[in-house]
């Protein structure tokens, strides 16, 4: 099997494809996570607002995945309690109680969270950060997750099962014959050569109908609608780990978490998008918008000149009308078969069914194949680093093994690394051994290891996809950065697959 796109589905639907005992390539032009992938609100969850819409199937399997994450990732996972102040203009107080009881009852059965209650913000830890006038409000339970690092910890599980990951690798043209595809690839050097794969998986995100109309020549395809998704990032805006959920007036909703410590996330906006997904920007007017939607409810005003960073990602969704925020977040996976060669599109979805997705993709390949090997990922092995119960004690042994590392670094590295952390330090002694020290407890050995084991060749890949340390580091400190790693691809020709 070659999956062109490395993103949430396209990892996805390679770990699952190798599980099973497939020999699998999986290519991507760029990097892992590089463009939708790692431009989500960072949340898994059911999706509170398609109960509007009456997604209730889209809801329910979503929460049921949920659950599935946490326990796969829990390193990189964990449960968020987010708040939503009441304003009974916009919906009445009995409606947002009965869609929080219907969200908690859709997730009967799998949820390990917290049910929904009602709340006196004038009492309530989240409410001294609000204006005055808000004095009621409901609290309910989703999940948060490093979306990134998802993304990489699928792929680092797919090689560990013998699949072929190849960053930087475009495809460029393929076409079916005797029964196979015949698929031409580029690497980072230029060089073009061919593959050959019984099963062809277009898992291109916002490219997946280019990858049909230009690579595979098809003239008919589904149209997909894109969407745009910006985020704000400031300085926090609150001293507490709630986050919150605001109602505005156009009937959307605005998320405001804490983030990274020291920032608060603003997101998202919906906008339709026709240029290439590949130079999505924040406009000014989005940026405006989500200051003034957190304007409507924080004491603390936010103005555009108090971004930090931000970033947009394209929503790649099914194109069925009405207006960008109503289109559904559900997927829709197709087998092709006409060309006797199978392919398989996959078109919309989220990150929080993403593993979902690759399971319905791979029965119907095995259905293609004749094979019977029964679905896995559900219930099998934690991803890499999720392999422990007690996220504390585990930080308390390696403090008593490595009493010189600093608690605040051993913390940062759980929460990316896991138990992958022991291989990352390997050998190290002390702090020197760590090698050169680039600012915001980044180290050379981290970088060496996020190189030979993550697939990153940037400095953006480990800056703002494996880490989030981008917020923190100057220009000098990432221009040192760029020169060790642009040394040590150098020294160890390092193109493909880690070590």
């Amino acid at each position: 099997m070659l999956v062109v796109g490395g993103g949430i589905n396209g990892a996805g639907i390679a770990r699952d494809a190798a599980g099973r005992g497939l020999s699998v390539v999986l290519c991507e032009r760029d990097d892992l996570a590089a463009h939708t992938s790692s431009a989500s609100t960072k949340l898994i969850h059911g999706g509170l607002r398609y109960l509007e819409q009456y997604e209730f199937r889209l809801v329910a399997k979503a929460l049921a995945e949920r659950e599935v994450i946490l326990r796969l990732a829990p390193h990189i996972s964990w449960p968020l309690l987010f708040v939503l102040p009441h304003e009974s203009h916009l919906r009445p107080a009995w409606m947002i109680r009965l869609g929080l009881l219907l969200y908690d009852s859709l997730g009967a059965g799998h949820r390990t969270l917290a049910d929904s209650r009602a709340v006196d913000l004038h009492d309530h830890a989240s409410g001294a950060a609000l204006k005055e006038v808000y004095a009621r409000g409901f609290v309910y339970s989703d999940g948060w997750v490093q979306d990134a690092r998802l993304v990489v910890l699928n792929a680092m599980d797919a090689s560990r099962r013998g699949a072929d990951i190849r960053v930087r690798t475009r495809c460029i043209a393929a076409h079916a014959e005797d029964g196979a595809w015949h698929v031409e690839l580029q690497g980072a050097d230029g060089s073009a050569y061919t593959v050959r794969s019984r099963v062809l998986v277009n898992a291109c995100g916002p490219w997946a109908g280019h990858f049909l109309g230009e690579v595979l020549k098809r003239e008919h395809h589904p149209r997909l609608r894109l969407v745009k998704g910006s985020h704000i990032v400031v300085a926090r805006l609150f001293d507490h780990d709630y986050a919150y959920i605001f109602q505005l007036p156009d009937r959307r909703i605005v998320f405001a978490i804490p983030y990274e410590t020291d920032y608060t996330l603003i997101g998202t906006t919906d906008v339709d998008f026709r240029a290439d997904p590949a130079t999505v920007t924040i406009e000014a007017d989005e940026t405006r918008y989500l200051c003034e939607a957190v304007n409507r409810y924080l004491r603390k005003s936010v103005q555009p000149r108090d971004v930090l960073w931000s970033y947009s990602g394209v929503r790649p969704l099914l194109d069925e009308g009405g207006s960008a925020s109503a289109v559904s977040r559900d997927y829709r996976v197709e087998l092709d078969t006409a060309q006797g060669a199978p392919l398989l599109n996959v078109f919309g979805g989220k990150i929080t069914t993403y593993r979902r997705l690759a399971e319905d993709a791979m029965d119907r390949v095995m259905v293609a194949l004749e094979l019977d090997r029964p679905a896995w990922t559900a219930h099998g092995d934690p991803l890499p680093g999720g392999d422990f119960a007690d996220a504390e004690r585990l930080v308390a042994g390696w403090l008593q093994r490595w009493p010189w590392l600093p608690a605040a670094l051993a913390h940062r590295w759980l929460r990316h690394y896991g138990t992958c952390t022991e291989v990352l330090l390997g050998d190290a002694r002390g702090l020197d051994d760590l090698g050169q020290h680039f600012g915001a407890q980044l180290y050379q050995r981290e970088v060496d290891y996020l190189i030979g084991h993550e697939w990153a060749r940037s400095v953006d890949d480990v800056l703002w996809r494996r880490t989030k340390l981008g917020l923190r580091l100057n220009e000098g400190e990432r221009s040192r950065l760029q020169a060790c790693m642009a040394e040590t691809l150098r020294r160890t020709g390092t193109e493909g697959a880690p070590a």
